[in-house]
């Protein structure tokens, strides 16, 4: 077995950007899911699944403290990583945090691609958030990702539920970090620890999916018939939802390459 795709997403919910190589730091893939994009009035995170849009904003960093932006019929906007002298408070899901706020002109940028006022957030790899301590360890942490900072799916898993579904699908409506490819359908299931080159990773919990990957990363268009989704829940639908993926917790950091071995611990 070995790890086939190595992907980043800069901008929570935005366009995925798919690497060769990345170092890992105590938040997961170092600048994964470091920006996030929240309602003005409210602070609340937006995603794909109210804002279908987000899936086109392309955000790629530009050294460690820019952030380029772009996105259709929209100018190029590069963004610095903002200091600690505009704060905003945040809300992703159940937890709640104080983050550097991006300033006026990329909060006026997003408002008028996603036609909503919003603003443009960073969390400084100091901060972070607790990964639930149902399945983690206390000072065990994540960027503004959906719980956990690392999204591992088998390449044999989306080739089985291709075939199911009948059609091709991209591995970004899935948005993971890490791809393995040599291992059977769903064998992830079943896995506890895992080595990826000279990282350790600990196999917590399943990825609950939601509508995100009916939507097609490349046109934001919702699918008519609400595939993939329709068709796992009719083979993987358990107690709290439809999985598909699991998510992983590195036991340090280190760094991750495309080719690397991968090797089941327990």
């Amino acid at each position: 077995m070995h790890l086939s795709s190595l992907y980043r997403f800069p901008l929570k919910s935005g366009a995925g950007d798919a690497l060769q190589h990345c170092a890992s730091d105590a938040l997961g893939l170092v600048g994964d899911r470091r920006w996030m994009v929240v309602a003005a009035a409210t602070g609340r995170f937006l995603t794909q699944r109210v804002a279908p849009r987000m899936a086109l904003l392309q955000a790629r960093w530009q050294g460690e403290r820019t952030l380029r932006l772009t996105a259709p019929r929209m100018p190029e906007l590069l963004v610095p990583v903002p200091d600690a002298r505009a704060m905003r408070c945040v809300q992703i899901w159940s937890s709640n945090a104080v983050v550097p706020d991006a300033g006026e002109v990329a909060a006026t940028w997003l408002s008028d691609f996603l036609g909503q006022a919003c603003r443009l957030v960073h969390l400084p790899l100091d901060d972070g958030i607790q990964v639930d301590l149902d399945f983690a360890r206390l000072g065990e942490r994540t960027a503004f990702s959906d719980g956990f900072p690392f999204l591992l799916i088998g390449q044999a898993s989306l080739d089985d539920l291709v075939r199911r579904v009948g059609r091709p699908l991209d591995m970004l409506r899935f948005r993971p970090n890490l791809v393995v490819s040599g291992a059977q359908p769903y064998a992830e299931d079943s896995w506890k620890r895992i080595r990826i080159g000279e990282l350790t990773f600990r196999v917590v919990k399943p990825c609950s999916r939601c509508v995100i990957p009916t939507l097609d990363p490349f046109t934001a268009e919702r699918e008519p018939d609400r595939e993939p989704l329709n068709t796992l829940l009719s083979y993987r639908k358990g107690q709290g939802g439809v999985f598909f993926g699991q998510n992983l917790i590195a036991e340090g950091i280190g760094e991750l390459a495309v080719g690397a071995p991968v090797e089941v611990l327990d």
